[in-house]
């Protein structure tokens, strides 16, 4: 298969002789575990337990609310003995919300454990997902991010590879070669299930050169219904080959967009640790509570690699090492290009800690004193992102946030390659994290401003409506307040011609019977003669009369 090469990098000594001498260790419950509620990208998880439950391992102790986020699990049976700030794996040395268990020593699963999926190339791949979303997966490889996300491409996009990231991250880590040495069988099942739900064309699965003993178990152990399309590939073992864009170049020769995803070209990349993960949570119901940590450096007597359970103290984990050597000065949580020092080895091991790297004084001698950048171009010359360190550095100190990202630093992978060879001693990482944290905290501020400006407005539309609503019902009011009057009016009107109506019915009622009687009292009235001579009726005889 033929290898592409990626710009800049630099070849560094692997250092994992020491850690990787012996067998991964199990180490044993501790007595007490403190479990961060914040160890992935992305939104923490909100506590669903209370102080005093007793709990079960693997049972749900963190809810994640957010689509880029992770459920917490109890990684062994007790009783939660506080909810509160404490100290948690941090450049910033901060505190932050964990669940603290006592560990009853019975290590219980209970009945909580989710059911294991033997049929799982039966399942629906929404199913696979929610499964893996459940088990609170992670990627392992040391960025945390939620592995359920990435097992979503977004609709109409088409994922054709997948490549297991066996390339271990930085000098002295060997946590993946030590877990391809001992669970290779768990790495391909997960493989398995991930190329079922992706529906990928090819697996590519990437082991450096000096990782001849893992190479050599995996090509004995690879499955002959996986050969046909899992194929393994040595590469080259330069810093930082681990690299997500880095590793995809070297494969395929293809490059990840600016501001791009794999997922854009097609591309989905994984941790050997996280199908191990996927494996345990979809086949045995065993979501992600434990994880192979590498244990070295020159300040500790035993190096080697521990299987710890999430939330087991840093001094716990060192103990089983052997313990610090003599003149211990400082404690790196990663590796010595990307890592950062801790200042207690009290707190946690979290879903991201794959190395603990211990150092004497004379093993990290304090870099000389700084001075003027000479723009000698070094920096540039071994950058993996192709990016021009020199102009992202006086853009950060000259505060231009506008020109930096003009400049591609958010594609900065702050590998740490260019303070590495700079001659004037310019610790560059530390002004490109400030840059960005600035340019987050303004964006966040922005967004503040946006919702207060659009809250805002909508008061002032409210109240504007309210107001021309009122209007119109007083309005309204007052044209039927002067329609009343004069309906008022009318009525009196029509009320006066009824009545008038009326009287002249009366009047020609009355004149009527007026006539009438009149009429009737002609009828019996003499005539004028009879008046003027009123006997002659009874005096004068009538013919007939026997008179």
């Amino acid at each position: 298969m033929q290898l592409h090469r990626f710009h800049g990098g630099l070849k560094l000594p692997d250092e994992t002789a020491a850690s990787t001498a012996d067998p991964v260790l199990v180490m044993g419950v501790p007595s007490r575990l403190t479990v961060p509620l914040g160890q992935h990208i992305g939104e923490a998880a909100e506590p669903c337990v209370q102080v005093g439950d007793r709990v079960t391992k693997g049972q749900r102790i963190g809810q994640s609310k957010g689509y880029i986020a992770a459920h917490v699990h109890a990684p062994t049976s007790g009783q939660v003995v506080a909810i509160d700030h404490y100290p948690v794996p941090h450049p910033s040395g901060l505190s932050a919300p964990c669940v603290v268990i006592q560990a009853d020593g019975r290590d219980d699963w209970g009945d909580t454990r989710m059911e294991p999926w033997l049929d799982w190339d039966t399942r629906d791949r929404r199913q696979l997902r929610q499964r893996v979303r459940d088990g609170g997966i992670v990627g392992l490889g040391g960025a945390a991010f939620p592995t359920a996300v990435k097992l979503n491409p977004r609709a109409g996009q088409r994922i054709h590879t997948l490549i297991v990231n066996g390339a271990e991250c930085e000098p002295y880590i060997s946590a993946d070669d030590m877990l391809l040495r001992s669970a290779p069988e768990a790495v391909f099942e997960g493989i398995r299930i991930v190329a079922h739900l992706l529906q990928v064309d090819r697996v590519l699965f990437a082991v450096e050169d000096n990782m001849p003993e893992a190479m050599r178990i995996l090509t004995e152990t690879l499955p002959d219904e996986l050969r046909d399309w899992v194929r393994l590939v040595s590469i080259p073992a330069i810093y930082p080959t681990g690299g997500e864009r880095q590793l995809i170049k070297v494969l395929t020769g293809q490059e990840v967009p600016s501001g791009g995803l794999p997922a854009d070209i097609g591309v989905v990349c994984h941790n050997p640790g996280t199908f191990r993960a996927i494996c345990d949570v979809v086949i045995q119901g065993r979501p992600l509570v434990s994880r192979i940590v590498t244990v070295t450096g020159p300040g500790v007597r035993h190096p080697r690699n521990v299987h710890a359970l999430i939330g087991t103290p840093f001094a716990d984990v060192i103990a089983a090492a052997g313990g610090y050597a003599d003149d211990v000065d400082r404690l790196v949580m990663g590796g010595p290009m990307m890592g950062f020092a801790v200042h207690d080895d009290a707190i946690p091991v979290i879903k991201a800690t794959n190395c603990l790297l211990a150092t004497r004084p004379q093993d990290t001698p304090p870099p000389g004193p700084l001075m003027p950048c000479i723009r000698c171009g070094e920096c540039a010359a071994v950058c993996p992102a192709q990016l021009l360190p020199q102009q992202l550095y006086w853009q950060a100190r000259a505060k231009d946030f506008d020109a930096i990202q003009d400049y591609g630093l958010f594609d900065c992978i702050e590998c740490g390659c260019c303070a590495h060879v700079c001659p004037s001693n310019i610790p560059l990482v530390q002004y490109y994290r400030y840059a960005k944290n600035e340019i987050w905290a303004r964006e966040k501020e922005r967004q503040k401003s946006d919702i207060a400006r659009d809250r805002y407005e909508f008061r002032q539309e409210r109240i504007e409506r309210e107001e021309r609503e009122k209007a119109e019902r007083l309005a309204r009011k007052k044209a039927a307040v002067k329609k009343k009057p004069e309906e008022s009016q009318g009525d009196s009107d029509k009320q006066a011609a009824i009545q008038a109506a009326l009287e002249r019915a009366r009047a020609k009622k009355a004149a009527r019977a007026a006539e009438k009687q009149g009429g009737k009292s002609a009828e019996s009235t003499p005539s004028g003669d009879a008046d003027s001579n009123p006997a002659s009726d009874t005096d004068a005889p009538r013919d007939g009369d026997p008179r």
